[in-house]
């Protein structure tokens, strides 16, 4: 494990300098500067329509940047051509707030559509890293189960283990316990914590729940007025001037 010292003095995962996100009114956020480091386990918020889907959605390419300096994994999302997209992809998984999970095909299923979306081939490699993270996520009985029988949680469990199945760099998660029950939102919070801490991904996890937050503490980027503001860092400036 490394230190404190040796993760930051690492290249972050994500930077973002002086960042512009448009919508079809105009700016959305301006002004955006935000790391993440190796590891780092960090909270999106923000009220409806302050920018926290688009901003994730740039992180991975899906909503153009126009201005200022972007870079995740190692890409330049300014330079990025669009052939080199699904390599970025490779490297960020994604946890959507309704599973969009594929409806006809089993959990494992689900999981071998991605490995092979992205160039594996063998199939012994493949069902050895496909049951290594239905483990992970605690599903692994669940393997040849449709979709459609699985309970609300259960399917976000396989949203989180498709979204780790190429080992990426970056995990963004996009309210992951939206549609769940107080319970089931604290277990897949849990959940998330823990495959951040065991695989080293970074993870950025949007939410309105702030119960969680409080349960789960961690770093807070805040959508408002049009920028991003860490939360963090206004309290401990805060802090110091007392």
């Amino acid at each position: 494990m490394e230190n404190n010292e040796s993760k930051n003095s690492a290249v972050p995962i994500v930077r973002l300098e002086d960042v512009t996100i448009n919508h079809d009114d105009g700016a959305l956020l301006t002004g955006v500067g935000m790391e993440l480091a190796e590891g780092e386990f960090a909270y999106l918020i923000g009220k409806s329509g302050t920018g926290k889907t688009s901003l994730l959605r740039a992180l991975y390419a899906e909503h153009p940047i126009e201005s200022g300096r972007a870079e995740v994994c190692g890409f330049d999302l300014r330079r990025l051509p669009r052939r080199r997209v699904p390599m970025l992809r490779r490297q960020v998984g994604v946890v959507f707030q309704n599973f969009r999970l594929l409806d006809d095909r089993s959990v494992s299923q689900n999981l071998r559509f991605v490995l092979r979306a992205t160039g594996w081939k063998n199939r012994r490699e493949m069902d050895e890293r496909i049951a290594q993270m239905l483990e992970l996520v605690g599903v692994a009985h669940k393997a040849d189960a449709m979709p459609g029988r699985l309970s609300e949680g259960e399917q976000q469990r396989v949203g989180i283990a498709r979204a780790l199945v190429n080992s990426p760099k970056l995990v963004l998660a996009d309210e992951p316990t939206g549609n769940l029950d107080p319970v089931t939102s604290a277990e897949i919070m849990q959940l998330l914590r823990e495959v951040c801490s065991k695989t080293g991904a970074t993870m950025l996890v949007s939410t309105h729940d702030f119960m969680m937050i409080d349960r789960f503490p961690a770093r807070v980027l805040l959508c408002e007025g049009g920028t991003l503001v860490d939360t963090s860092a206004v309290q401990e400036t805060a802090s110091q001037s007392h």
